[in-house]
């Protein structure tokens, strides 16, 4: 198992052990790379007004046998087992905004309980992430694991709090202070059933990793999504194990493939 200490200054060798890693920021998901110029309002504008999972669609509102806007490729990837699902509608393929909503299965029908504007990788979306590329991975993932540095807010699914370890991944930059108080582990190139900070890879660090969901800080990141405070709290006290949750991610295109 490879361990990383990530640093807030980009590519800075770091002496753990007697070996030497050469870390990148990146490894810490959701990282800001350019300042932030855009708010949560601004982002629900942008959003695609008819498209599916729209934001003019509303809570409560029941969508079918299969989950909008989700084509046959994606749908063939969440598991028949699952209830509840997180689907991240990218706007376009380079661009950092989406939207991001939580369905829920009763019986066989699929409920749309809530959205959030969100951001996703800076430069948008791909199907081969590599580390450092700052786009988001488009696929299907479990979502098993979840921490931060803030006490538990009632999550369902197995949360580790330390304050020091998340606080390590961030940058100096005030604006990032409260980025991982809550963050959902999405199961890319990760252990499960481990805490979201721990860095085995897998399928190697050249792949990428530590794809989170986490905290909004107003732009797109380094890979992960983020979500309003509000959202955070929702999806931790909501997304339980035993319904298999999944989190959904593509831009609109990709997803309706």
């Amino acid at each position: 198992m490879r361990m990383f200490t990530v640093t807030p200054s980009c590519r800075r060798p770091v002496r753990r052990g007697g070996v030497r890693h050469v870390i990148s920021t990146a490894l810490a998901c959701g990282v800001l790379l350019a300042g932030a110029t855009a708010c949560d309002q601004g982002a629900a504008r942008r959003m695609s007004g008819g498209a599916p999972g729209a934001a003019s669609a509303y809570p409560g509102q029941a969508v079918g046998g299969r989950l909008p806007g989700v084509g046959d490729r994606m749908w063939s990837e969440v598991p028949a087992g699952t209830g509840q699902a997180v689907v991240v509608y990218g706007e376009r393929r380079d661009l950092p905004d989406s939207l991001v909503v939580l369905y829920q299965k009763r019986d066989s029908t699929w409920v749309r309980t809530a959205s959030w504007p969100g951001h996703n990788g800076r430069l948008g979306w791909t199907e081969d992430h590599r580390m450092d590329d700052e786009r988001s991975p488009a696929g299907v993932f479990t979502l098993t694991d979840a921490g931060g540095t803030l006490a538990d807010p009632g999550s369902r699914l197995r949360y580790w709090r330390d304050d020091h370890a998340y606080a390590t991944m961030l940058p100096p930059e005030q604006i990032h202070a409260h980025d991982f108080d809550y963050v959902i582990a999405i199961d890319y190139n990760r252990l499960k059933g481990v805490p979201p900070f721990d860095w085995s890879r897998p399928d190697g660090v050249e792949k990428g990793g530590g794809i989170w969901l986490h905290m909004d800080h107003g732009d797109g990141t380094s890979a992960c999504v983020t979500v309003p405070e509000p959202a955070m709290k929702t999806l931790l006290r909501t997304l339980d194990p035993a319904r298999q949750p999944v989190v959904v991610l593509g831009d609109r295109a990709h997803l309706a493939a």
